[in-house]
């Protein structure tokens, strides 16, 4: 479901800015993302309240963290969209290229699908959803259709990311997915103070952090009494 209303969103914001062009005023603009990013905040922080053993998502935080310090997450995938939006040629080619990658590398769309898939809980994929309608809106307009296109990556990989997670859910306990949630939600905290322009939180550096809290969890469980 989460997967199907960001496809959507993401072709009504492209089909919108593709009409409009750059027609849409800057402060409208920043007004809407004002307000996605404290909505950002408040999900972010719903989730990291979820957690049962902070110290879990600490360490899942800090290790993660460093692990993706040390791989250069956030500078790779940077780096990737930078380099494919400068080789593919033609506006459309290039809205789809970009578009794709914008949509599909991060902790949303990531977190989002998974519990989507462990639980049906689509809340995150939901404000990615309106996050990605205004961004595809504000692509569209200068990139044009191919942004629109964009929204059949984002079905394809969310949606292989919901099944798998699906097939996922008999290895993982309550417990270990209490504790991923709260991990992401402490990336989603982070995600609102990018969006909000307080921070400018390598988001994405912390990605392995959301492989590590079950494992973590495990750990804890087992070894730790109480």
């Amino acid at each position: 479901m989460g997967t199907l209303l960001n496809t959507a969103a993401i072709l009504v914001g492209g089909l919108i800015g593709s009409l409009l062009g750059d027609r849409l005023p800057p402060r409208i603009r920043e007004i809407v993302m004002q307000g996605i990013g404290l909505v950002t905040l408040l999900v972010g922080l719903q989730m990291a309240l979820q957690t049962d053993h902070i110290l879990v998502v600490l360490l899942s935080v800090m290790i993660g963290g460093v692990l993706g310090e040390w791989w250069r997450l956030e500078e790779r995938l940077a780096a990737r969209a930078a380099r494919s939006s400068l080789l593919t040629r033609g506006d459309f080619a290039r809205g789809f290229v970009v578009a794709s990658l914008v949509f599909c590398v991060g902790p949303m769309s990531i977190l989002g699908a998974i519990q989507d898939g462990l639980s049906g809980d689509y809340a995150v994929l939901a404000l990615k959803s309106v996050l990605d309608g205004f961004v595809s809106l504000a692509y569209a307009a200068s990139l044009g259709m191919g942004v629109m296109v964009a929204g059949l990556s984002v079905l394809l990989y969310q949606g292989a990311l919901t099944l798998g997670a699906g097939f996922l859910h008999a290895l993982l306990t309550d417990a270990m997915i209490a504790e991923m949630t709260a991990t992401g939600g402490v990336m989603i905290l982070g995600l609102g103070l990018v969006l909000l322009e307080i921070r400018p939180i390598r988001v994405a550096n912390l990605l392995p952090a959301l492989a590590l809290a079950p494992l973590l969890t495990a750990a804890w469980t087992r070894w730790v009494p109480g």
